[in-house]
């Protein structure tokens, strides 16, 4: 008995296991091979399919689709199933049977097998022995079973070719000129489409141009505006310092009026302003003067002192001179 998922009961506080019994599956006597082994199905509810795993409180978004795209989707379902019908309506189909005969089913197939609603089932028991190697598997031929029989066709009562091959021309025909028309209406489409492009590429470069002309033309007034403004800053600063300029100079002018001669007097009074011819007497000849007087005034000196030596020399002699007896 193979295993089912367990189910886990307590009965007084002890642990029980039991599981469902299934049957076995019938198992070959020969080798699989490893294409053809069969995998068992265990009993874990992890591997099975119709577990939903993850969060199933999560809301199914569904995506919006484009009208465009459903209309189109709808319109290619609605030509596929006029298609169909078409094809259907233009099938050939089995003529009429001829007057005496009638239609019946008949097998085609090259061995012929009796059918039955009632299903042969029998029942065999074998004892499995070892697995031995599988030989090649046979080709199936069905039995043969039934009575063999025979029908006469004659010409032209099964397929007549001008008649069954006409809806299919029509159909064809009707394609072909179907489809060229769509062609071509796409490509007069398409050549509308690259005019409009055209033509509105065109005008988008036109008024692109007119808008670079008109932003050129308000950026050369502005930047004439701000010339002008620096400009008239500039007269009006210059104009400005001349003004002060000019009564700074009369202020200093009435300002200095009188105190030019007053400073003038005080720095002379002071002896800032010196007279050159008195400044060189005073630096450069009386200091010679004063020299050549102190020389002249020594040699005197010397002079006289020599002369009263000499004097006082020869008052000496004299004198002695009358001291001495006379012989």
């Amino acid at each position: 008995m193979a295993s089912a998922p367990p189910n886990h009961r307590e009965h007084s506080g002890t642990y029980t296991f039991s599981s469902r019994p299934r049957a076995v599956e019938p198992r070959s006597k020969y080798k699989e091979a490893p294409d053809e082994q069969t995998h068992s199905n265990y009993g874990n509810i992890m591997y099975d399919r119709r577990i939903i795993r993850g969060n199933t409180y999560a809301q199914q978004i569904i995506p919006t689709a484009d009208p465009a795209e459903i209309q189109r989707q709808q319109e290619i379902r609605r030509k596929a199933i006029a298609i169909k019908r078409a094809q259907e309506q233009c099938r050939a189909k089995t003529p009429e049977a001829l007057q005496g005969r009638q239609h019946i089913d008949v097998q085609t197939d090259l061995y012929l097998e009796e059918l039955s609603n009632v299903i042969v089932a029998t029942d065999i028991e074998c004892q499995t022995d070892a697995f031995l190697d599988r030989p090649a598997s046979p080709l199936f031929i069905p039995a043969k079973s039934g009575e063999d029989v025979a029908t006469q066709i004659e010409e032209g009562e099964l397929f007549d070719f001008d008649r069954e091959v006409q809806p299919v021309v029509e159909v064809l025909v009707g394609k072909t000129i179907e489809q060229s028309l769509l062609e071509v209406m796409e490509e007069e489409e398409l050549a509308s489409l690259l005019a409009q492009q055209r033509a509105f590429h065109e005008l988008r470069n036109i008024h692109l141009a007119e808008v670079q002309r008109l932003q050129e033309k308000e950026r050369r007034h502005s930047e004439e505006k701000e010339r002008r403004i620096a400009q008239q800053r500039e007269m009006l600063q210059k104009e400005r310092e001349t003004a002060e300029k000019i009564a700074a100079r009369a202020y200093t002018k009435q300002y200095l009026a009188d105190l030019l001669p007053a400073a003038f007097s005080s720095l002379r009074t002071h002896g800032f302003f010196n007279d050159p011819v008195e400044t060189d007497i005073e630096t450069d000849f009386l200091p010679w003067l004063m020299d050549e007087v102190n020389r002249t005034l020594e040699r005197r000196f010397a002079a006289r002192e020599l002369l009263d030596n000499i004097i006082h020399d020869v008052a000496q002699k004299r004198l002695e001179q009358f001291k001495e007896p006379e012989t």
